[in-house]
C-alpha cells in the first residue's frame, strides 16, 4: 500500500498540469464546506455573545398572546395573587419578578432624551449580574418609600451628561404630561445583558411607579427565575401549561426565554450551514467525476505498464489496488490542501468582519476530508476495475 502511494506521487509529478486540474474540484469543495461551516459557527457565537451569559435562567411572561382561540377565556391579571400562585404551583422556580414600563422624557439642561423606563424591584439588576460604572443599586427602602431615583445606561448617561459625573445630578422627568424630579443613583457599565438593555436602559423603583404613576398596578411583564439554567426549558413548558390552564386557552400570554431563543438560533444556523455545506459538497462530486475521467485516460495511457506487470505475475487485485490508491491519493492531497485553504480564507473573512469571532468546526474538517477520500475511492473504482481486467497480451500489443 505504501509503495503504491509512493508510485502515485511519482506519477503525479510526471503530469503536473493534469494533477492540478484534478485537484481543483476537491480543493474547492472541501474549502467551501469549511468556510461555510466556519462562518455559520462564528455567526452563532457572535449572536450568543450579544445575548450574554446572564439571564439564561430567566423566563419572560407578558400579556397579549396572539393565539387566543376562546373568546370566553379569562384575562390574566399579573397581580400579587398570581405571583404567589405561580411560585407555589410551578416547579423549578427560584423567584418571580414583576416589572412595568412607562414612557419618559428626561431633561437635563437643554438636552432631552425620550425613552421607555422600566420600573423594577430591588435586586432585579443584580440578578442579571449587571455592574455599575458609578453609583449604587436600588435598595428595599427605595422601593418601599417610592424614591425618585434613577439608574441609567451608559449611552443615556453620555447623552445627558457628556462631561461625566452623572451620579447625584437631578433631572426632570415628564411621564403622561406629569413632571417629576429624579436623582441619578447609578450608571450601568456597557455590557451584554441578555434580555435587558444595559446601554440605553432607564430604571426606576417599582414602588415609585405604584405610588405616583399607577396606584396598585398589575405588572406588564413577569420575569420567572429558574433554580438553575438547565431547568429553563422545562420551566417554559410548565409555565405554558400553567397559563393555559389558568386562562382557559392556549397562547393567552407570550412566554419566551433567552435559553430557548439561543437554542432556536443554533437550530436555524445549524440547518442553514448543513444545507449550504450540502450544496458546496456537490462540487466534490463534480470533482470526483473529473477524477474518474482522468483515471480512465490514465488507464488507457498505461496499458503497456499494466500488461508488463501482469506478465510478471501481478494479480488483478494488485492492479486494482494500485489505481485505487492513486485515485484516493489525489483526493487525499486535495482534501488536505482544501482544509488549509478553507481555514486560511475563513480566518481572512472573519478578520475583515471584525464583529465575528473566529471559530472552526474541526468535525467539519474531518468529515469533509474523509468524504473527499471516499469520493476518490468511489469514482476511481470503475477505472481500477477496468485496469485489473485487461488482458496482458492485448495490453502489451497496444
Amino acid at each position: 500500500m505504501l509503495e503504491d502511494f509512493i508510485d502515485s506521487l511519482r506519477n503525479f509529478s510526471r503530469s503536473k498540469t493534469r494533477t492540478v486540474l484534478s485537484l481543483l474540484g476537491v480543493i474547492i469543495g472541501v474549502a467551501s464546506v469549511i468556510i461555510i461551516t466556519s462562518i455559520g459557527e462564528s455567526s452563532t457565537k457572535n449572536i450568543q455573545s450579544q445575548f450574554g451569559s446572564s439571564g439564561l435562567d430567566l423566563v419572560s411572561v407578558s400579556s397579549g398572546g396572539w393565539m387566543r382561540k376562546n373568546r370566553d377565556a379569562i384575562t390574566l391579571k399579573f397581580d400579587e395573587a398570581l405571583r404567589t400562585d405561580i411560585f407555589n404551583s410551578v416547579r423549578n422556580i427560584k423567584k418571580v419578578w414583576y416589572k412595568n414600563s412607562a414612557s419618559f422624557a428626561i431633561s437635563y439642561g437643554e438636552t432631552t432624551v425620550t425613552s421607555n423606563a422600566t420600573a423594577i424591584e430591588p435586586g432585579y439588576l443584580e440578578m442579571y449580574n449587571l455592574e455599575l460604572d458609578t453609583g449604587s443599586f436600588f435598595t428595599v427602602t427605595d422601593d418601599v418609600a417610592g424614591s425618585q431615583k434613577m439608574i441609567i445606561g451608559s449611552e443615556v448617561a453620555s447623552s445627558l451628561f457628556p462631561d461625566g459625573d452623572a451620579v447625584g445630578k437631578g433631572v426632570l422627568v415628564v411621564s403622561s404630561k406629569v413632571p417629576f424630579a429624579f436623582t441619578i443613583a447609578g450608571v450601568l457599565k456597557k455590557q451584554s445583558a441578555g434580555m435587558e438593555d444595559a446601554t440605553t436602559g432607564i430604571y426606576i423603583p417599582r414602588g415609585f411607579y405604584s405610588k405616583k404613576i399607577k396606584p396598585n398596578p398589575t405588572a406588564d411583564t413577569i420575569m420567572v427565575q429558574a433554580t438553575d439554567a438547565s431547568k429553563c426549558t422545562d420551566l417554559v413548558t410548565d409555565l405554558t401549561s400553567y397559563m393555559a390552564e389558568k386562562s382557559g386557552t392556549e397562547g393567552s400570554v407570550n412566554i419566551t426565554s433567552m435559553q430557548t431563543m439561543i437554542e432556536q438560533v443554533q437550530s436555524v444556523m445549524g440547518t442553514l450551514s448543513l444545507m449550504l455545506s450540502g450544496i458546496a459538497a456537490i462540487s466534490l462530486l463534480v470533482g470526483g467525476i473529473g477524477i474518474m475521467n482522468i483515471m480512465i485516460v490514465t488507464v488507457t495511457e498505461r496499458k503497456q505498464e499494466i500488461g508488463i506487470r501482469k506478465a510478471l505475475g501481478a494479480s488483478p487485485f494488485a492492479i486494482c489496488r494500485q489505481f485505487l490508491v492513486e485515485s484516493a491519493s489525489i483526493t487525499l492531497l486535495g482534501g488536505g490542501i482544501g482544509i488549509l485553504l478553507g481555514i486560511a480564507l475563513s480566518l481572512a473573512i472573519e478578520y475583515v468582519a471584525t464583529d465575528l469571532p473566529y471559530a472552526i468546526k474541526f468535525s467539519s474538517c474531518l468529515i469533509s476530508f474523509v468524504f473527499s477520500v471516499f469520493v476518490g475511492i468511489f469514482f476511481g473504482l470503475s477505472p481500477a476495475m477496468k485496469a485489473s481486467k485487461l488482458d496482458p497480451v492485448e495490453a502489451l500489443a497496444s
